[in-house]
């Protein structure tokens, strides 16, 4: 089954795809507010920083472990397992992982399905169709579901299509689709009244609150939440990857991209935020910037329809960017379970990725006719508490479990010189004690806090 695996047919196709999968709706409404609400450009400072020194190291243990495998997270864990009950335990934590990627993909889909209703409704106002504009433009539960079971289609139909033709050709298209749109926002926004108080607020530090534990414990989530790793994506992701390509530079780009990517929205949305305020919106929760799905569905569409037929055009380009960021990010969710089927099954990968995404679309209607109950519980339970944890073990496996040969051996096939490199010399006594110790550290602080 390994030698008809299907593998990323260029480094730029992975790069886009990776980055795709970490570029998502979290990154729009996240970055940007938490920078605001912890030190403006000494958040970013900080987040650039840890960026690196943790989210990086964590991203190369998936990766790692993913090419040396080739396989989904489940085989992948077990195969560098010695037999007994930690390679039983290694199934567990891989079963473990692909369903918390289902899980949080289940609620993922329902918000994206809330893009889309936005997107909807602003290309109907602009086609004059008025019914189907306010009927997307207001909540209620047929709305949700249908826009979730739209999304949900387009999700299925990108990954049935396989890596190369499916995930990665889309990937190629969507991202840059994804930055010029950004771009083009960004420049508009930027000569509104009442923006550069946005943009002050964005990129003019606050140095006294550099060592806040509020701030190094909001940059390090950001940091490793926004590479999308826990969950096995990047692990995935990297069991495609060819045999020659140099892990630890494709790795470091990959941290770039989505680095900057999540720097270029907060300077789309802080000043859009303040450019709210000088309309007369409110844009605080107390003392603290709204944040989250209320600053992308309420704020922001206000703002919108305050600014006349510009406001459409603005609204149909922003939700049509926040819905190729959800689009790149559940493409790599859905592969997680979608891998395991097609490798330790016989059905076909169309037939898995209609059947899982089928079951997954099934929970996301269950989330949204259950919203008070059980959406706010699946977020913290994946996104707060199992993805930490996740990210431990994944780094434990790559410097405890796969020996430093077999790590040396995978990094040296497109790495000739590794041995020799600052990467070699830090990274595996790295992934051993120090990222382990840091993400726990995040997660500690963030349940206290």
């Amino acid at each position: 089954m390994q030698g008809t695996r299907e593998e990323f047919s260029s480094r730029l196709g992975f790069l886009l795809a990776a980055t795709g999968s970490a570029v998502g709706l979290g990154n729009v409404w996240g970055f940007p507010t938490n920078t605001a609400s912890n030190g403006g450009a000494a958040f970013v400072a900080v987040y650039f920083l840890l960026a690196f020194g943790l989210a990086y190291p964590a991203l190369m243990a998936e990766l790692v472990i993913g090419r040396h495998t080739r396989a989904n997270i489940y085989s992948a864990l077990q195969q560098i397992t010695p037999p007994g009950i930690g390679q039983r335990l290694a199934g567990l934590t891989g079963l473990y992982a692909i369903l918390v990627a289902s899980a949080v993909l289940m609620f993922y889909t329902l918000v994206a399905g809330w893009v889309i209703a936005h997107l909807l409704a602003a290309a109907f106002a602009i086609a004059g169709l008025t019914g189907p504009a306010q009927w997307f433009s207001v909540g209620s539960l047929m709305r949700d579901i249908f826009c979730a079971g739209i999304f949900s289609l387009l999700t299925i139909v990108v990954v049935s299509q396989g890596v190369h033709r499916g995930i990665e050709r889309w990937s190629t298209r969507l991202l840059p689709a994804l930055l010029v749109l950004s771009l083009a926002l960004t420049a508009y926004v930027l000569f509104q009244p009442g923006a550069m108080a946005g943009l002050a607020l964005y990129l003019v530090p606050d140095f006294s609150r550099i060592l806040e534990p509020q701030l190094l414990v909001s940059a390090m989530g950001q940091a490793f939440f926004s590479l999308s790793l826990g969950v096995g994506t990047m692990l995935i992701y990297g069991s495609y990857l060819r045999q020659d390509e140099n892990l630890p530079t494709i790795g470091a780009l990959v941290t770039v991209v989505d680095a900057l990517v999540a720097f270029l929205a907060g300077l789309l949305i802080l000043p859009a935020m303040f450019v709210a305020q000088d309309l007369g919106i409110s844009i605080y929760s107390g003392e603290d910037l709204i944040a989250g799905p209320d600053l992308i569905f309420q704020v922001l569409p206000t703002l919108f329809s305050s600014m006349g037929l510009a406001g459409i055009v603005v609204a149909l380009a922003f939700f049509t960017l926040l819905a190729i960021a959800a689009l790149t990010s559940s493409i790599s969710m859905l592969e997680v379970p979608v891998a395991l089927a097609v490798e330790k099954t016989p059905v076909s990968r169309s037939g898995a990725c209609w059947l899982i995404g089928g079951v997954i679309f099934l929970g996301t209607v269950l989330l949204t006719v259950k919203f008070e109950a059980l959406f706010g519980l699946v977020v913290t339970m994946t996104t707060e508490y199992s993805q930490p944890l996740l990210g431990i073990a994944l780094c434990l496996f790559a410097g405890w479990v796969l020996n430093r040969n077999q790590l040396l051996k995978e990094i040296r096939s497109g790495y000739p010189d590794a041995e020799n490199s600052l990467f070699w010399k830090i990274w595996p006594f790295y992934v051993r004690f120090v990222c382990p110790s840091l993400i726990a550290a995040t997660f500690i602080q963030s349940v206290i806090l």
